[in-house]
């Protein structure tokens, strides 16, 4: 990388060339675009809103929709990090500069872990899917068959990767745009076998908009904040944007009305057009509503719609994995070897070492393929929520150093300042503290845990072997636009 240095009294900030990272800037406008749209819808919507529906009823919209504020708190936060300085380390950085390198370090590995248990939260659900048609076909088998093709997929290059991604996030847009118009319709005209009994009521009509209380509403809030996990994966790909001063402000801004249509749209349509009582755990609501409205072959177009959303995230997954370990690499603080490009600049190494570890996945799906679904959503949400902290906590302390004038204000500032970071911060804290209380969910804070304790040992040995790599560092400037 080429230095730069800050002007510590801030009256300006020298950038230096744009750093490649040996990457190919290979992903164009509508791609990020169309990454952003799909990190926004994933199994966390598809397949665990069906459990969610069954335990908080109509609510749950109310659910997503606050959680779905916070989420463009953390979102804009980032998005003002990202145009300080857009790096392919991202929030790893931003905690390395702004916490310490402890803190990036760690925070680094936790997102590698992140990814690593949603590919394999994504394994399950494809497997699920896959059953839908073939119920005889294990579902360890189906997971292993997804895992080796996409694994294939991310070493050919970061253009097919964006190419793959584009198409299938256009998938998902396509269905629930199409469930929404077609439930509109239902509740408008009233045909289908659902017609007689779709009605807005169907909202408060059955034991009230809060039918097993605002406790239990509360309680689902750790599976809401799972289905907003990815959002945050633009900023992984600020290191392979053509222009992310463009393309990154826009796919930030554009959040709200996603999380406005996709999900609070779309389940307010299904919970219209069914009644919440007819939903349970392990059915996705999309093809439960499908199901229900009668359209032929409605309900397997939609579990074909809800696979390509499953490999979709995991494919995801494998790129910011294998992203994540070289930056990793390059700090010092993994092997080494994880730091080489293959010829087509693809982490390739990184990558296939990350896909062994979501291989467990597979491991799950055969011995426990009953609860390997939410093991993995409850260990997957407590890194999510390690990682939003760390881009919070980092953005509060950047917005310090810009009004004392240690650092140059980004181009892309968050509204209102630290205030919303703030905010979103005790937001996290309180959906920690419900995790803690459910019995359940609460295994994986014994699994972060036992990772910090890992993670901690880990920085030790570092420590003791290159006392250099755990030393504070200034952070390489690029140049942006």
């Amino acid at each position: 990388m080429t230095s730069a240095q800050v002007d510590n009294n801030g009256d300006d900030a020298v950038r230096g060339e744009a750093s490649e990272e040996g990457y190919e800037r290979g992903l164009g406008s509508r791609q990020v675009q169309m990454i952003a749209i799909g990190g926004a819808i994933g199994v966390g919507l598809f397949l665990n809103a069906g459990a969610n529906i069954a335990k908080a009823g109509p609510s749950l919209i109310l659910m997503y929709a606050v959680a779905g504020v916070i989420i463009f708190f953390i979102m804009r936060a980032l998005g003002e990090l990202l145009l300080y300085r857009p790096v392919s380390g991202s929030f790893a950085e931003y905690s390395r500069e702004f916490l310490g390198p402890f803190f990036g370090y760690f925070t680094g590995w936790t997102y590698w872990l992140l990814w690593v248990v949603t590919g394999m939260a994504e394994l399950t659900a494809a497997a699920i899917y896959i059953n839908y048609w073939f119920p005889e076909i294990p579902r360890w088998v189906s997971a292993l068959v997804f895992l080796v093709v996409l694994f294939v997929a991310n070493l050919i290059s970061v253009k097919l990767f964006g190419e793959i991604e584009f198409w299938f996030s256009m998938v998902k847009v396509t269905a629930i745009i199409g469930m929404i118009v077609i439930g509109l319709g239902v509740l408008t005209f009233g045909f289908s076998a659902a017609g007689d009994t779709a009605a807005v009521s169907n909202l408060w009509a059955f034991d009230g908009f809060f039918p097993k209380g605002i406790g239990s509403s509360l309680m689902t809030l750790q599976g809401v904040m799972f289905a907003y996990l990815a959002v945050e994966l633009v900023g992984v790909t600020a290191g392979e944007s053509e222009n992310p001063e463009k393309t990154l402000p826009k796919a930030i801004n554009t959040l709200p009305w996603r999380i406005a249509l996709f999900y609070v749209g779309a389940l307010t349509v299904i919970l219209c057009v069914v009644k919440w009582t007819e939903f349970a755990p392990g059915v996705s609501p999309f093809v439960a509503a499908f199901a229900k409205i009668g359209i032929p072959a409605g309900a397997a177009i939609v579990n074909f719609v809800v696979l390509t959303a499953a490999l979709s995230s995991c494919n995801s997954g494998m790129y910011s994995t294998g992203r994540m370990l070289r930056t990793l690499a390059d700090s010092g603080e993994a092997p080494k070897a994880f730091n080489k490009l293959s010829v087509t600049k693809t982490p390739a190494l990184a990558i296939g070492v990350s896909v062994l570890f979501m291989g467990i996945g597979v491991v799950l799906n055969y011995v426990v393929p009953d609860k390997a679904f939410e093991y993995v959503v409850s260990v997957a949400t407590g890194a999510g929520i390690w990682t939003w902290l760390m881009i919070l906590v980092s953005h509060v302390r950047y917005r310090r150093a810009v009004d004392a004038g240690r650092l140059p204000a980004s181009s892309f500032p968050a509204p209102g300042g630290a205030t919303g970071s703030w905010i979103a911060i005790v937001f996290l804290l309180f959906v920690t503290g419900l995790i803690a209380y459910d019995h359940e969910a609460r295994v994986s804070l014994y699994v972060m845990a036992g990772w910090a304790a890992a993670l901690g040992v880990g920085w030790l040995v570092l420590k003791s072997r290159n006392p250099e790599v755990t030393a504070r560092r200034d952070p390489d400037l690029e140049k942006v636009g």
